[in-house]
């Protein structure tokens, strides 16, 4: 509370960064730029959830994300990280992963 705010406000001129993980009890994605956090995205599973493959909630992490901040990422290319490299194949269409 005592220093600069954490967030930036988006520029649309630049790349968007959406870092996203997951594990089997939550998610949690960041949307960034120039290595500085834009908005944050947290979510705890509902039970009927946490039987789903690792591979099934980050994948629907990413889906969740993409939607509710499709604002901001509608009308450019953008970059996807995440830990999981089988995202890398389902994902061609929506940005770059890496």
């Amino acid at each position: 509370m005592t220093s600069t705010p954490v967030l930036a406000l988006p520029d649309y001129s630049k790349e968007f960064v959406v870092e996203t993980d997951a594990s089997h009890s939550g998610i949690g994605v960041v949307l960034m730029q120039e290595g500085r956090p834009i908005a944050y995205f947290s979510k705890v599973l509902a039970n009927k959830y946490r039987g789903k493959s690792i591979y099934e909630i980050k994948y629907m992490a990413l889906l969740n994300v993409v939607d509710k901040w499709r604002h901001y990422l509608q009308f450019e290319h953008f970059v996807i990280k995440t830990d999981h490299h089988n995202l890398k194949y389902v994902t061609n269409k929506v940005g770059r992963i890496t």
